[in-house]
């Protein structure tokens, strides 16, 4: 289900919250990334159909959603796990998941409640399907989360911020659900945490104070950190002052600062292979906005 935006556009009030933001979403897994406030969860919620656009074009699967009949269409064809999806902590996920399937019009009982169990399944919550959810923890409200999203076998499924503040098991788990749901469908994934989009996606977006300054492909992405990446070994405790520093480490010979500049920060500062990581820190660089 493919996503194209052209000229979209989107004000709160005196804020613009979205600059003309043109993208093409193709299918498969894809990611948006981008600092928190640069305009993602908007854009989220315009192609979700929560929000109308404030201008441009937006058609995903070939409907308009500039309209009321594009916006309801695609809704039918619609996972949508939001930042903060309000659950009932008196429900029980199955309980949860029932009363959703009711909402998407899924009206067979019989076939509703085996899908229901087939999801727990799938997002590995078998087990406590009978337990309230007020004592689940944030991952596992994440998969209750990811398992309603799923429910009537979505075309499209986006996802907002899916594992933030979980741990680093849980945010492995959920990344590798993820990843397992995009082979005939279409996955949009915002987040602002750049190992995210790295284990997971081979083409994204980036965006940053509500523009798109870079669509293109993961490896891509990583090439803009080339010549710009660098290693200072120091004992000073300070840092080089020019650029940005992504780590430091402390080891026995110094601090090993790893920083992103244009310019050679230092003149003890020697070359590195950039990731994903430095990659995106550059390219924020060059568009003159604070990497978040």
């Amino acid at each position: 289900m493919d996503i194209q935006t052209t000229g979209l556009s989107r004000r709160f009030g005196k804020v613009t919250a979205l600059h003309s933001v043109d993208l093409s979403v193709p299918g498969g897994m894809y990611g948006l990334l981008g600092a928190n406030g640069a305009g993602k969860t908007t854009l989220m919620r315009i192609l979700a159909g929560v929000l109308p656009p404030g201008g441009g074009q937006v058609r995903v699967g070939g409907h308009d959603l500039t309209t009321g009949a594009g916006r309801t269409a695609v809704q039918r064809r619609l996972g949508y796990l939001p930042q903060d999806l309000g659950l009932y902590p008196d429900l029980t996920p199955r309980e949860f998941l029932d009363y959703v399937g009711l909402l998407k019009g899924l009206d067979d009982t019989r076939a509703r409640r085996q899908q229901v169990d087939e999801l727990l399944e799938l997002v590995a919550l078998s087990e406590v399907a009978g337990r309230r959810m007020k004592g689940f923890s944030g991952g596992m409200r994440r998969r209750v989360g990811i398992a309603q999203a799923l429910l009537g076998d979505p075309a499209l499924i986006v996802v907002d911020e899916p594992t933030a503040g979980l741990d680093p098991e849980e945010r492995v788990r959920f990344r590798t659900l993820l990843a397992g749901l995009a082979g005939h469908r279409t996955v949009l994934l915002s987040t602002h945490i750049v190992e995210d989009v790295a284990q997971t996606c081979q083409h994204a977006a980036v965006m940053a104070a509500g523009r798109v300054v870079y669509t293109g492909t993961v490896p891509d992405l990583v090439r803009v950190g080339e010549g710009a990446t660098w290693e200072v070994v120091t004992n000073t405790g300070s840092p080089p002052p020019v650029g940005v520093v992504v780590s430091a480490i402390s080891r026995t010979d110094g601090t090993h600062y790893r920083v992103i500049s244009p310019n050679r920060p230092s003149v003890d500062a020697v070359p590195a292979t950039p990731s994903l990581e430095d990659g995106y820190v550059a390219l924020m660089q060059r568009a003159a906005v604070p990497a978040g």
